[in-house]
């Protein structure tokens, strides 16, 4: 399909929380590249999740990057405790955020790397600015707050003109998608330029995860 390498992160959020330290070992043990931790406030996502401490609670049972994704209104108040707890990926959405360039400097300087995700109603022109200092862009292809929705296809053609950016300017951030992600239709957002591959149900209710996460791989 491709000669690309892709990274598979599993979405914490459609883990066991009960037995949360099994299901990152599961994730550990699974050939996956990365986890994926949805951090909701209930204000700009309709629900609530994570927070830094289950962060650190997990850096203790996985050397993989911890691939932050915060949909919360002032990510900028986080930075420090998210880094602190050990978190590798740092990613807000632009929709909460006036000066995402100051922000990205903060990422940095606090250790991460910085990311920015778009909602499927947000076109990826409003980001030009900042592509340049950026290590991950990573595009929603469902609304934000809840696992277990259907992919909405139009968003793919974001990865397309990513993409063609990234190639364009000599831009070194990765291509992430989450939201409805499967099995069977990984290998859309993978054929459009996606380079991370978020997942949740799909990996942790297969019953063969190892053999999941190489679907999700396209291998």
């Amino acid at each position: 399909m491709t000669d690309k390498t892709i990274l598979a992160a599993p979405s914490l959020l459609s883990a066991d929380f009960g037995h949360l330290a099994e299901e990152v070992i599961s994730v550990n043990e699974s050939g996956a590249d990365w986890i994926h931790v949805d951090v909701m406030d209930g204000h700009f996502a309709a629900n609530l999740s994570f927070g830094p401490k289950t962060v650190a609670d997990i850096r203790h049972v996985t050397k993989l990057p911890l691939d932050c994704h915060l949909m919360v209104t002032n990510p900028q108040d986080h930075v420090a405790s998210f880094a602190e707890a050990g978190a590798d990926y740092f990613t807000f959405h632009i929709e909460t955020v006036l000066h995402a360039n100051r922000l990205i400097q903060q990422i940095k300087a606090a250790g991460m790397k910085p990311g920015v995700c778009v909602v499927p109603g947000t076109p990826v022109f409003v980001l030009d600015e900042i592509l340049s200092e950026l290590d991950l862009v990573l595009v929603l292809l469902v609304n934000p707050g809840f696992g277990g929705q259907k992919m909405i296809p139009s968003c793919l053609e974001k990865l397309v003109k990513l993409a063609a950016i990234r190639k364009e300017r000599g831009c070194h951030y990765l291509l992430s998608v989450d939201g409805g992600i499967t099995t069977e239709n990984a290998s859309l957002a993978i054929e459009k330029g996606a380079d991370v591959i978020v997942a949740g149900s799909a990996f942790f209710a297969a019953p063969d995860k190892a053999a999941a996460v190489k679907k999700l791989k396209g291998l």
